[in-house]
């Protein structure tokens, strides 16, 4: 398999990160084709494939509530980016994204909605983006780990109980330091939360047969290749160019699961 640049030919900074070992797609069997320089693995999806996206604002980015609008159904997360890059690469796909994430919600948000909001749309896919709200409402308090892990698997078992046959992609919460986030006490406890949480996500992946996207791994790693400020603006909530680097690894995740 040859690795190849996702977007930008003979970038330095790809390069960079490219020999530093942030995970750029790999060009395979199922290949882009449309664009000279996006050679990488495409997934695999059943045609009219229903695709539903859950989190917190990470994932909301205003999408529009309003689904006849459909200049802002979206919102302008790395949901947005995916389907945008999907549509253009699979147009006979005829795939259905769906954003449900809610700004603030915490998994035990997720919970209450998530009849309405995960089971009665009948995704084939479910991806999942949750966490970092737990952690900041949580006032300096550690979590309640064993809540948080039976909320999340509450929802989990019930959607699998729904559709045995469901595809499942789970992403880390994460945050790196700086702003509000860069004295000692302030990352001690959000550092630690948020990599308790990444531990829990990582044995349910394994636990519910999913996709599992390290994502504080991928942001660590980009923000040694450039600073933390190029990706995430407050240590929570990232830039565009975040959520492409979510939208890529989310891709080749994705493609590498399902084109086994």
């Amino acid at each position: 398999m040859i690795r190849r640049d996702f977007i930008f030919k003979g970038s330095t900074t790809i390069s960079a990160f490219a020999c530093q070992g942030i995970p750029f797609l790999l060009g395979a069997d199922h290949k882009s084709t449309i664009l000279d320089g996006n050679d990488y693995d495409l997934p695999k999806f059943k045609d009219g494939a229903r695709l539903l996206f859950q989190g917190d604002s990470i994932t909301d980015m205003n999408w529009g509530r309003n689904q006849k609008d459909r200049n802002h159904y979206l919102g302008h997360s790395y949901v947005f980016l995916l389907a945008s890059r999907l549509g253009v690469e699979m147009p006979h796909a005829n795939l259905e994204f769906f954003n449900r994430g809610v700004s603030g919600n915490k998994v035990s948000d997720l919970r209450k909605r998530w009849h309405k909001d995960a089971i009665e749309m009948n995704p084939d896919w479910l991806s999942i983006l949750v966490g970092v709200n737990d952690v900041s409402q949580g006032r300096g308090q550690p979590i309640d780990l064993k809540k948080w892990e039976r909320d999340y698997r509450h929802i989990l078992n019930e959607s699998r109980r729904t559709n045995p046959e469901l595809n499942i992609v789970l992403m880390d919460p994460f945050v790196l330091r700086m702003t509000r986030l860069s004295s000692d006490d302030q990352w001690k406890y959000w550092g630690g939360e948020i990599d308790k949480l990444g531990q829990i996500v990582a044995q349910m992946a394994k636990d519910f047969d999913a996709v599992h996207i390290e994502t504080q791994k991928i942001f660590d790693q980009a923000a040694r290749n450039a600073s933390p400020q190029h990706w995430i603006w407050d240590g929570v909530h990232p830039l565009p160019q975040g959520h492409e680097l979510i939208a890529r690894n989310w891709l080749q995740a994705v493609a590498k699961a399902t084109n086994k």
